[in-house]
Parts: C-alpha cells; structure tokens; sequence
C-alpha cells in the first residue's frame, strides 16, 4: 500500500489511528488543521497501520508523508 501524503500545509490536529490497526478504505488516518479548516487524510484502500510519522500539533507540508500502510 505505502505512504500517506498530506495534501494540504498546515498542523496535525488529531491521530485518529494507533500502529496495528487495520483501517478501511475512507476510513479517517489523521486531521489537518489548515487555515481554521479540518481536512481529514483517510485511507485510500483496506490495510494495517505500519508507521505514523506525524504527532499531534506538529506542522506539516503539502505532499509530505505522514503514514505508513501495509
């Protein structure tokens, strides 16, 4: 499956998933806050939570990888 990419710049607001989890395809992964807006990033098919390499309330850039699933 691979790496989630944020879409938008702005700050983590909330880690909605846990390393181990498996999530379904639209399932939310995490919310980005951006410009007082809340944009979930959510997943693009069935998997299992590898790696999140994002913390809340950090900032992050457009296209920057957040999260790993297998």
């Amino acid at each position: 499956m691979g790496k989630i990419r944020s879409e938008v710049s702005g700050s983590v607001w909330k880690v909605e998933v846990v390393v181990g989890q498996k999530v379904n395809e639209g399932d939310t992964l995490v919310v980005v806050e951006s410009m007082k807006m809340e944009i979930p990033v959510t997943a693009p098919a069935a998997g299992t939570v590898t790696e999140i390499l994002v913390a809340e309330g950090e900032a992050v850039v457009d296209d920057q990888v957040i999260l790993m699933l297998g």
